[in-house]
Protein backbone atom coordinates (compact mmCIF):
# COMPACT_ATOMS: atom_id res chain seq x y z
CA UNK A 1 0.00 0.00 0.00
CA UNK A 2 1.38 3.42 -0.94
CA UNK A 3 2.00 6.13 1.64
CA UNK A 4 0.94 9.77 1.49
CA UNK A 5 4.23 10.99 0.00
CA UNK A 6 4.14 8.38 -2.75
CA UNK A 7 0.52 9.27 -3.47
CA UNK A 8 1.46 12.94 -3.74
CA UNK A 9 4.27 12.18 -6.21
CA UNK A 10 1.94 10.02 -8.31
CA UNK A 11 -0.76 12.68 -8.24
CA UNK A 12 1.75 15.32 -9.31
CA UNK A 13 3.08 13.42 -12.33
CA UNK A 14 -0.43 12.36 -13.40
CA UNK A 15 -1.61 15.96 -13.14
CA UNK A 16 1.29 17.13 -15.32
CA UNK A 17 0.97 14.43 -17.96
CA UNK A 18 -2.80 14.94 -18.22
CA UNK A 19 -2.20 18.47 -19.54
CA UNK A 20 -0.55 17.24 -22.75
CA UNK A 21 -2.42 16.28 -25.91
CA UNK A 22 -0.87 15.15 -29.16
CA UNK A 23 -2.19 16.51 -32.44
CA UNK A 24 -2.11 12.94 -33.71
CA UNK A 25 -1.24 9.54 -32.19
CA UNK A 26 2.28 10.60 -31.26
CA UNK A 27 2.55 10.47 -27.44
CA UNK A 28 4.33 7.30 -26.33
CA UNK A 29 3.58 5.41 -23.09
CA UNK A 30 5.56 2.36 -21.96
CA UNK A 31 5.09 0.22 -18.84
CA UNK A 32 7.86 -2.25 -18.00
CA UNK A 33 6.83 -5.07 -15.61
CA UNK A 34 8.88 -5.95 -12.54
CA UNK A 35 11.66 -8.39 -13.41
CA UNK A 36 11.35 -7.84 -17.17
CA UNK A 37 14.49 -7.63 -19.31
CA UNK A 38 15.01 -3.96 -20.21
CA UNK A 39 17.00 -4.92 -23.33
CA UNK A 40 13.85 -6.49 -24.79
CA UNK A 41 12.04 -3.19 -24.27
CA UNK A 42 14.85 -1.29 -26.01
CA UNK A 43 14.75 -3.72 -28.96
CA UNK A 44 10.99 -3.35 -29.20
CA UNK A 45 11.20 0.45 -29.23
CA UNK A 46 13.87 0.31 -31.96
CA UNK A 47 11.50 -1.86 -34.02
CA UNK A 48 8.70 0.66 -33.45
CA UNK A 49 10.99 3.38 -34.80
CA UNK A 50 11.30 1.38 -38.00
CA UNK A 51 7.53 0.95 -38.21
CA UNK A 52 7.01 4.68 -37.57
CA UNK A 53 9.04 5.49 -40.69
CA UNK A 54 5.99 4.35 -42.69
CA UNK A 55 3.68 7.01 -41.20
CA UNK A 56 2.40 9.18 -44.06
CA UNK A 57 2.24 12.50 -42.21
CA UNK A 58 5.70 14.06 -42.11
CA UNK A 59 5.05 15.91 -38.82
CA UNK A 60 3.53 12.87 -37.07
CA UNK A 61 6.31 10.59 -38.35
CA UNK A 62 8.98 12.96 -37.02
CA UNK A 63 7.26 13.37 -33.64
CA UNK A 64 6.86 9.62 -33.09
CA UNK A 65 10.43 8.79 -34.12
CA UNK A 66 11.82 11.61 -31.98
CA UNK A 67 9.74 10.52 -28.97
CA UNK A 68 10.95 6.93 -29.32
CA UNK A 69 14.58 8.04 -29.69
CA UNK A 70 14.30 10.22 -26.58
CA UNK A 71 12.81 7.31 -24.64
CA UNK A 72 15.49 4.86 -25.84
CA UNK A 73 18.26 7.24 -24.78
CA UNK A 74 16.63 7.68 -21.39
CA UNK A 75 16.13 3.95 -20.78
CA UNK A 76 19.82 3.30 -21.52
CA UNK A 77 20.58 5.21 -18.32
CA UNK A 78 19.13 2.25 -16.38
CA UNK A 79 21.43 -0.71 -15.82
CA UNK A 80 18.42 -2.95 -15.10
CA UNK A 81 14.68 -2.78 -14.52
CA UNK A 82 13.87 -1.23 -11.11
CA UNK A 83 12.39 -3.55 -8.49
CA UNK A 84 8.77 -2.46 -9.11
CA UNK A 85 9.15 -1.99 -12.85
CA UNK A 86 9.02 1.29 -14.73
CA UNK A 87 6.57 3.71 -16.34
CA UNK A 88 8.00 5.91 -19.11
CA UNK A 89 6.35 8.62 -21.20
CA UNK A 90 7.70 10.64 -24.12
CA UNK A 91 6.40 13.03 -26.75
CA UNK A 92 6.53 16.39 -28.45
CA UNK A 93 4.73 18.76 -26.09
CA UNK A 94 5.41 22.02 -27.95
CA UNK A 95 2.43 24.35 -27.80
CA UNK A 96 2.65 25.46 -31.43
CA UNK A 97 2.38 23.10 -34.36
CA UNK A 98 5.61 22.74 -36.29
CA UNK A 99 7.79 23.34 -33.24
CA UNK A 100 9.67 20.60 -31.41
CA UNK A 101 9.90 20.16 -27.64
CA UNK A 102 10.34 16.44 -27.03
CA UNK A 103 10.34 15.49 -23.35
CA UNK A 104 10.60 12.25 -21.44
CA UNK A 105 9.37 11.28 -17.98
CA UNK A 106 10.07 8.11 -16.04
CA UNK A 107 8.65 6.84 -12.77
CA UNK A 108 9.57 3.88 -10.60
CA UNK A 109 6.08 3.02 -9.27
CA UNK A 110 5.45 2.37 -5.57
CA UNK A 111 3.43 -0.72 -6.52
CA UNK A 112 4.84 -3.41 -8.84
CA UNK A 113 3.83 -3.12 -12.50
CA UNK A 114 2.32 -6.44 -13.59
CA UNK A 115 1.72 -5.88 -17.29
CA UNK A 116 3.85 -4.87 -20.27
CA UNK A 117 2.36 -2.05 -22.34
CA UNK A 118 3.37 0.01 -25.35
CA UNK A 119 0.96 2.64 -26.60
CA UNK A 120 1.21 5.51 -29.07
CA UNK A 121 -1.83 7.76 -28.75
CA UNK A 122 -3.09 11.35 -28.60
CA UNK A 123 -2.72 11.25 -24.81
CA UNK A 124 -0.49 9.44 -22.34
CA UNK A 125 -1.86 6.21 -20.89
CA UNK A 126 -2.23 6.92 -17.19
CA UNK A 127 -4.90 4.49 -15.99
CA UNK A 128 -2.33 2.15 -14.42
CA UNK A 129 -0.94 5.02 -12.34
CA UNK A 130 -4.45 6.15 -11.39
CA UNK A 131 -5.24 2.62 -10.23
CA UNK A 132 -2.20 2.71 -7.96
CA UNK A 133 -3.64 5.77 -6.22
CA UNK A 134 -6.91 3.99 -5.45
CA UNK A 135 -6.87 2.42 -2.00
CA UNK A 136 -8.00 -1.16 -2.49
CA UNK A 137 -7.04 -2.52 0.92
CA UNK A 138 -9.40 -1.98 3.83
CA UNK A 139 -10.40 -3.19 7.29
CA UNK A 140 -13.87 -4.04 8.54
CA UNK A 141 -14.89 -2.31 11.80
CA UNK A 142 -17.50 -3.73 14.17
CA UNK A 143 -18.37 -2.15 17.53
CA UNK A 144 -21.22 -3.52 19.62
CA UNK A 145 -22.89 -4.15 22.92
CA UNK A 146 -26.37 -5.48 23.74
CA UNK A 147 -28.01 -2.16 22.87
CA UNK A 148 -26.54 -1.24 19.51
CA UNK A 149 -23.93 -2.03 16.88
CA UNK A 150 -21.99 -0.07 14.28
CA UNK A 151 -20.49 -1.63 11.15
CA UNK A 152 -18.02 0.41 9.11
CA UNK A 153 -14.98 0.09 6.88
CA UNK A 154 -11.58 1.72 7.33
CA UNK A 155 -10.28 2.64 3.88
CA UNK A 156 -6.87 4.26 4.05
CA UNK A 157 -7.36 6.91 6.71
CA UNK A 158 -11.11 7.27 6.30
CA UNK A 159 -13.78 5.57 8.40
CA UNK A 160 -16.85 4.91 6.24
CA UNK A 161 -19.95 4.00 8.32
CA UNK A 162 -22.05 1.29 6.68
CA UNK A 163 -24.77 0.07 9.04
CA UNK A 164 -26.18 1.12 12.42
CA UNK A 165 -28.28 -1.42 14.33
CA UNK A 166 -30.46 -1.12 17.42
CA UNK A 167 -31.41 -4.15 19.51
CA UNK A 168 -34.74 -5.22 21.04
CA UNK A 169 -33.06 -6.42 24.21
CA UNK A 170 -35.20 -5.25 27.19
CA UNK A 171 -33.65 -3.01 29.81
CA UNK A 172 -32.56 -4.40 33.15
CA UNK A 173 -35.81 -3.34 34.87
CA UNK A 174 -38.27 -6.21 34.45
CA UNK A 175 -42.04 -5.92 34.06
CA UNK A 176 -44.20 -6.64 37.10
CA UNK A 177 -44.99 -10.28 37.78
CA UNK A 178 -42.04 -11.69 35.84
CA UNK A 179 -39.54 -13.74 37.76
CA UNK A 180 -35.95 -12.61 37.60
CA UNK A 181 -34.93 -15.90 36.01
CA UNK A 182 -37.57 -15.75 33.28
CA UNK A 183 -36.85 -12.09 32.54
CA UNK A 184 -33.13 -12.75 32.23
CA UNK A 185 -33.89 -15.65 29.90
CA UNK A 186 -35.94 -13.32 27.66
CA UNK A 187 -33.08 -10.81 27.62
CA UNK A 188 -30.62 -13.54 26.63
CA UNK A 189 -32.86 -14.72 23.78
CA UNK A 190 -33.28 -11.17 22.49
CA UNK A 191 -29.50 -10.65 22.71
CA UNK A 192 -28.88 -13.87 20.79
CA UNK A 193 -31.21 -12.75 18.00
CA UNK A 194 -29.41 -9.40 17.90
CA UNK A 195 -26.02 -11.13 17.71
CA UNK A 196 -27.22 -13.23 14.78
CA UNK A 197 -28.53 -10.12 13.02
CA UNK A 198 -25.17 -8.38 13.42
CA UNK A 199 -23.38 -11.50 12.17
CA UNK A 200 -25.55 -11.64 9.06
CA UNK A 201 -24.75 -8.05 8.19
CA UNK A 202 -21.03 -8.57 8.88
CA UNK A 203 -21.08 -11.63 6.60
CA UNK A 204 -22.82 -9.71 3.81
CA UNK A 205 -20.43 -6.77 4.06
CA UNK A 206 -17.08 -8.47 4.64
CA UNK A 207 -16.99 -12.18 3.84
CA UNK A 208 -16.35 -11.78 0.11
CA UNK A 209 -15.03 -8.19 0.13
CA UNK A 210 -12.02 -7.80 -2.16
CA UNK A 211 -8.95 -6.30 -0.51
CA UNK A 212 -10.24 -6.74 3.05
CA UNK A 213 -7.22 -7.31 5.30
CA UNK A 214 -9.23 -8.22 8.38
CA UNK A 215 -11.99 -7.24 10.81
CA UNK A 216 -11.40 -5.16 13.93
CA UNK A 217 -13.93 -5.88 16.68
CA UNK A 218 -14.61 -3.85 19.80
CA UNK A 219 -17.07 -2.92 22.49
CA UNK A 220 -17.54 -2.45 26.24
CA UNK A 221 -17.37 -5.42 28.60
CA UNK A 222 -17.64 -9.07 27.53
CA UNK A 223 -20.34 -8.57 24.87
CA UNK A 224 -17.91 -8.73 21.95
CA UNK A 225 -16.63 -12.11 23.14
CA UNK A 226 -20.23 -13.33 23.61
CA UNK A 227 -20.92 -12.29 20.03
CA UNK A 228 -17.91 -14.22 18.74
CA UNK A 229 -19.08 -17.31 20.63
CA UNK A 230 -22.85 -17.17 20.19
CA UNK A 231 -23.52 -15.50 16.83
CA UNK A 232 -22.89 -18.72 14.87
CA UNK A 233 -20.13 -17.14 12.78
CA UNK A 234 -18.57 -19.35 10.14
CA UNK A 235 -14.95 -20.32 10.70
CA UNK A 236 -14.00 -18.31 7.62
CA UNK A 237 -15.55 -15.18 9.11
CA UNK A 238 -14.00 -15.82 12.53
CA UNK A 239 -10.57 -16.02 10.92
CA UNK A 240 -11.06 -12.54 9.52
CA UNK A 241 -11.34 -11.08 13.06
CA UNK A 242 -7.73 -10.06 13.67
CA UNK A 243 -8.16 -7.83 16.75
CA UNK A 244 -10.61 -7.48 19.64
CA UNK A 245 -10.46 -4.27 21.67
CA UNK A 246 -12.12 -3.02 24.88
CA UNK A 247 -14.00 0.21 24.17
CA UNK A 248 -15.98 2.81 26.09
CA UNK A 249 -18.39 3.62 23.25
CA UNK A 250 -20.44 1.87 20.57
CA UNK A 251 -21.47 4.90 18.48
CA UNK A 252 -19.38 6.87 15.96
CA UNK A 253 -16.95 7.67 18.78
CA UNK A 254 -16.61 3.92 19.25
CA UNK A 255 -15.49 3.47 15.65
CA UNK A 256 -12.78 6.11 16.08
CA UNK A 257 -11.80 4.62 19.44
CA UNK A 258 -11.48 1.19 17.82
CA UNK A 259 -9.12 2.58 15.18
CA UNK A 260 -7.11 4.45 17.82
CA UNK A 261 -6.76 1.31 19.96
CA UNK A 262 -5.81 -0.87 16.98
CA UNK A 263 -2.55 0.92 16.22
CA UNK A 264 -0.67 -2.32 16.78
CA UNK A 265 -2.63 -3.93 13.95
CA UNK A 266 -2.56 -0.87 11.75
CA UNK A 267 1.14 -0.24 12.32
CA UNK A 268 1.92 -0.46 8.62
CA UNK A 269 -1.09 1.51 7.53
CA UNK A 270 -0.97 5.16 6.54
CA UNK A 271 -3.45 6.26 9.21
CA UNK A 272 -1.12 4.96 11.92
CA UNK A 273 1.95 6.58 10.35
CA UNK A 274 0.26 9.97 10.24
CA UNK A 275 -1.01 9.72 13.80
CA UNK A 276 2.40 8.61 15.09
CA UNK A 277 4.20 11.43 13.28
CA UNK A 278 1.80 14.07 14.56
CA UNK A 279 1.75 12.60 18.09
CA UNK A 280 5.56 12.75 18.16
CA UNK A 281 5.41 16.41 17.10
CA UNK A 282 2.86 17.39 19.76
CA UNK A 283 4.68 15.48 22.52
CA UNK A 284 7.99 17.12 21.57
CA UNK A 285 6.31 20.52 21.40
CA UNK A 286 5.02 20.01 24.94
CA UNK A 287 8.27 18.72 26.46
CA UNK A 288 10.99 20.33 24.30
CA UNK A 289 9.41 23.25 22.41
CA UNK A 290 12.78 24.39 20.99
CA UNK A 291 13.06 21.06 19.16
CA UNK A 292 9.93 21.85 17.14
CA UNK A 293 9.00 24.36 14.47
CA UNK A 294 5.70 25.32 12.92
CA UNK A 295 4.53 27.92 10.45
CA UNK A 296 6.02 28.34 6.97
CA UNK A 297 8.83 30.80 7.80
CA UNK A 298 10.01 29.05 10.97
CA UNK A 299 10.00 25.62 9.34
CA UNK A 300 11.75 26.86 6.18
CA UNK A 301 14.47 28.52 8.27
CA UNK A 302 15.08 25.31 10.23
CA UNK A 303 14.99 23.25 7.04
CA UNK A 304 17.63 25.40 5.33
CA UNK A 305 19.87 24.98 8.40
CA UNK A 306 19.64 21.19 8.13
CA UNK A 307 17.95 21.13 11.52
CA UNK A 308 14.79 19.22 10.53
CA UNK A 309 14.53 15.52 11.29
CA UNK A 310 10.89 15.05 10.21
CA UNK A 311 9.03 17.53 8.02
CA UNK A 312 5.22 17.53 8.25
CA UNK A 313 3.30 19.14 5.40
CA UNK A 314 -0.46 19.40 5.06
CA UNK A 315 -1.84 17.90 1.86
CA UNK A 316 -3.96 21.07 1.53
CA UNK A 317 -0.85 22.98 0.41
CA UNK A 318 -0.30 23.79 -3.26
CA UNK A 319 1.73 21.14 -5.11
CA UNK A 320 4.45 23.67 -5.94
CA UNK A 321 4.88 24.57 -2.26
CA UNK A 322 5.16 20.91 -1.23
CA UNK A 323 7.71 20.32 -3.98
CA UNK A 324 9.75 23.36 -2.89
CA UNK A 325 10.03 22.06 0.67
CA UNK A 326 10.66 18.46 -0.45
CA UNK A 327 13.59 19.47 -2.65
CA UNK A 328 15.32 21.20 0.27
CA UNK A 329 14.48 18.30 2.60
CA UNK A 330 16.15 15.85 0.19
CA UNK A 331 19.45 17.74 0.49
CA UNK A 332 19.56 17.07 4.23
CA UNK A 333 18.05 13.54 4.18
CA UNK A 334 15.01 14.86 6.06
CA UNK A 335 12.06 12.50 6.38
CA UNK A 336 8.99 14.08 4.73
CA UNK A 337 5.40 13.17 5.56
CA UNK A 338 2.38 14.54 3.70
CA UNK A 339 -0.41 14.70 6.29
CA UNK A 340 -4.04 14.41 5.20
CA UNK A 341 -6.98 16.21 6.80
CA UNK A 342 -8.87 12.95 7.23
CA UNK A 343 -7.60 12.55 10.79
CA UNK A 344 -8.01 14.85 13.82
CA UNK A 345 -4.26 15.37 13.92
CA UNK A 346 -4.19 16.33 10.24
CA UNK A 347 -6.88 18.95 10.81
CA UNK A 348 -4.81 20.35 13.69
CA UNK A 349 -1.78 20.68 11.39
CA UNK A 350 -3.85 22.50 8.79
CA UNK A 351 -5.31 24.86 11.38
CA UNK A 352 -1.89 25.71 12.86
CA UNK A 353 -0.43 26.83 9.55
CA UNK A 354 0.09 23.64 7.46
CA UNK A 355 3.85 23.39 8.19
CA UNK A 356 5.46 21.64 11.17
CA UNK A 357 8.73 19.91 11.97
CA UNK A 358 10.48 17.84 14.62
CA UNK A 359 14.09 19.04 14.79
CA UNK A 360 17.40 17.21 15.16
CA UNK A 361 18.61 19.79 17.63
CA UNK A 362 17.28 22.90 19.37
CA UNK A 363 16.91 25.76 16.97
CA UNK A 364 15.42 29.10 17.82
CA UNK A 365 15.58 30.71 14.37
Amino acid sequence: MINSKQRFELKKIIKELETYRGRHTELVSVYVPEGYDLNKILNHLAQEQGTASNIKSTATRKNVIDALEKMIQHLRLYSSTPIHGLAVFSGNVAEKEGQSDVKVWSLEPPIPVKIRLYRCDKEFQLDLLRDMMDIKESYGLVVLDRREAQIAVLRGKTIVPLIKLKSNVPGKTRAGGQSAQRFESLRDLAALEFYKKIAQHVKEEFLMKEGLKGILLGGPGPTKYDWMELAQLTNELKKKVIAIKDLSYTDEFGLQELVDKSQDVLANEEIAEEKQAMTRFFETLLKQPNKCAYGEKHVMSALQMGAVDTLLLSETLEDDKITEFEEIADKYKTDVKIISVETREGVQLRDMGKFAAVLRFEYGG
